[in-house]
């Protein structure tokens, strides 16, 4: 059965290994075949048309901060699906208070996740009543706090991002000596 819902969805997804360099970050932000906690599994290839159709009009999805609309963070430079996921991979843009505060977050391991947020094309329910997405049309990928999956965690921390902490700490330390 095809699902006839059009809304926007919200997915937190599993990020594998996201890890930051710097301002850079990349991992997967869903996995194909994982139940997450909502009872949704996305299906191999569920990605495909949708990041086809904004490919094909020269669009990109978004990176946006906890599903915030009005907080875009970030660019994502690279989308594909491979055999294990949909990979992303980004930068935050440090002309952006918010993307610099996601940075340090990032770097001292307060921000770990993932999400997703699409709308269902095409679903249908297993034997178990989960939903089945076996097409989706994919509009943002967020840096979130709590992930929908335990799986949803940042791999590593990045020395840049650390780094990029550091100096705000300090900067801030500075203005508040003045």
């Amino acid at each position: 059965m095809d699902s006839k819902d059009y809304g926007l969805e919200l997915k937190y997804a599993p990020g594998g290994s996201l890890m930051a360099e710097g301002t850079r970050i990349e991992g997967y932000a869903s996995l194909f075949g994982l139940a997450d906690q909502g009872g949704d599994i996305v299906v191999r290839g569920a990605y495909a048309a949708s990041l086809a159709r904004l490919a094909a009009r020269g669009d990109k999805v978004r990176m946006l901060w906890q599903h915030d609309p009005a907080r875009p963070i970030g660019v994502w430079d690279e989308i594909r699906e491979d055999e294990k996921g949909l990979w992303v991979k980004g930068r935050l843009l440090p002309e952006i208070a918010q993307a610099r505060e996601a940075a340090a977050l990032i770097g001292a391991g307060a921000i770990d996740g993932l999400s997703i947020g699409y709308r269902t094309v095409a679903a249908e329910r297993d034997g178990k009543g989960r939903r089945l997405l076996s097409e989706v049309e994919l509009w943002e990928v967020s840096l979130v706090t709590f992930p929908m999956l335990a799986e949803a965690k940042i791999g590593r921390k990045s020395e840049g991002a650390s780094e990029l902490a550091a100096a705000f700490r300090a900067a801030t330390r500075a203005l508040r000596a003045e």
